[in-house]
């Protein structure tokens, strides 16, 4: 019955953690990164479509980023919806791709990056934590209805920290990992 609830709670916690990571990719450091264009989308024959759906995106020098559409009549679509996503960066196309120069992170951008960074960080704590509460929550219920003594509960409750404290130490790493990104120049 605990470990159904661990498992639970495990599975939930691991989610997060995927979300913060694809979170973290899309904030862009000093170098080129094609996983910064993952949250565009492109108006598509009426559709928002993904603008990785539609596109290929690489990298081929550390401060350029080469978004080749599979479909050139949209090579107007994909360059408006990468200016409209408010990522500081300025397309320029020839006609079969664009290209997208990322430029050098002033000290004030970077520490704004490091608050957005971290902000990030906090909201998957606060996940986390409604997660543990859940999870406790639960064990409650179970104990209540007699399906769990007392010390299986302490027990129980003591397990679901454990996995929150491991969670939140990863969370913590991979913050500190980012700023590191974000602050190397």
């Amino acid at each position: 019955m605990i470990q159904s609830v661990l498992d639970t709670l495990n599975s939930k916690m691991d989610k997060t953690m995927e979300v913060l990571k694809s979170e973290l990719n899309t904030i862009r450091a000093g170098k080129a990164n094609p996983k910064i264009l993952d949250r565009v989308t492109v108006e598509y024959y009426g559709t928002p479509t993904p603008l990785n759906q539609m596109a290929g995106v690489s990298a081929p020098e550390p401060r350029m980023i080469v978004v080749q559409p599979y479909d050139v009549s949209m090579i107007a679509e994909i360059e408006k919806a990468i200016m409209m996503a408010d990522l500081g960066l300025n397309p320029s196309n020839d006609g079969k791709l664009i290209r997208l120069a990322i430029p050098m992170l002033t000290e004030e951008r970077r520490k704004d990056l490091v608050k957005v960074v971290k902000k990030a960080g906090e909201n998957s704590k606060i996940a986390l934590r409604n997660e543990r509460r859940h999870a406790n929550d639960s064990l409650k219920k179970m104990n209540k209805a007699g399906d769990l003594t007392d010390d299986e509960l302490r027990d129980g409750e003591k397990q679901v920290q454990d996995a929150m404290d491991a969670h939140t130490k990863r969370i913590d790493e991979m913050i500190q990992a980012k700023e590191a990104d974000v602050l190397a120049v």
